[in-house]
């Protein structure tokens, strides 16, 4: 029996091992978290494009539900408007609606929608519902293995909530965006498995666009990320995105760095 559940541990850490690379920094993948787990996450981000510097702290706590559905319940915290303080806080959720599983390989397909709300001034087109917008957002993502490599897509669109109280006078208001990303991840290390407590080092380049249909403005930013995962349970990201292309004004996402640390507990909940 003991020998049983040592193959079944090593097995179920493989799996994990294989996946590992579509755990993307900037963007969720079309799969999901592991059934009755729990992750913690904080997540820190600076940004240089704004006079001086200024950063963002996001606590996140992460549940799956099941194979197919799992939630995400963040808090928004910055000095981007003077003094630190709390700015709101979101909820997201994805149902995975599709599954294709051949070996060493998978193809995911999803779909999210995200709530959120933020106590800060508008005075840019963009949305950015982690910190800067009150609004909701849906959308879709495809997500492919192929050993080593993970390929995914997505494409969302995002309504901001009309709050004229917030509103910077002669600013232009936030209404709607499309966003879409093309993300990638390559499993670096191990070369080959030997066991779960095996760390993995994982790369990640993403492309990260938005286009307001309104007027035709948009952006294209570019997003290479490193990340390490130990013992199956601990994530650390590092990433920075810089913009390629565009002609949209006072973004706040612009030339930021990400920093984060996710935690993972497995069968916590009944």
């Amino acid at each position: 029996m003991r020998r049983f559940l040592i193959i079944a541990l090593v097995f179920i850490s493989a799996i994990n091992h294989a996946f590992s690379q579509e755990l993307y920094v900037f963007t969720e993948p079309a799969s999901n978290m592991p059934t009755k787990s729990i992750g913690v996450r904080l997540t820190n981000e600076g940004m240089f494009n704004n006079p001086g510097f200024v950063s963002r702290t996001i606590p996140e706590v992460m549940i799956g539900f099941n194979k197919n559905l799992m939630a995400h319940a963040q808090a928004f915290l910055s000095d981007m408007d003077g003094k630190y303080r709390l700015e709101g806080g979101s909820l997201y959720a994805k149902y995975r609606f599709l599954s294709i599983d051949e070996l060493q390989s998978h193809f995911r397909a999803a779909a999210f929608g995200r709530i959120s709300t933020s106590k800060r001034p508008t005075y840019t087109r963009d949305i950015n519902l982690e910190g800067d917008n009150s609004g909701v957002q849906g959308g879709f993502i495809f997500t492919q293995l192929l050993h080593k490599l993970a390929l995914s897509a997505t494409l969302g669109y995002a309504h901001s909530f009309n709050d004229s109280e917030k509103q910077v006078t002669g600013m232009p208001r936030p209404n709607n965006m499309l966003s879409y990303s093309l993300s990638s991840g390559y499993l670096v290390l191990p070369v080959v498995y030997k066991n779960y407590k095996e760390p993995n080092f994982n790369l990640y380049f993403e492309m990260l666009g938005k286009t307001d249909p309104s007027t035709g403005q948009s952006y294209l930013d570019l997003a290479p990320a490193i990340q390490v995962i130990l013992n199956s349970t601990t994530r650390i990201d590092l990433g920075y995105r810089f913009q390629a292309t565009g002609n949209m004004a006072n973004r706040y996402t612009k030339n930021m760095y990400l920093l984060r640390a996710e935690f993972n507990f497995f069968n916590v909940l009944k």
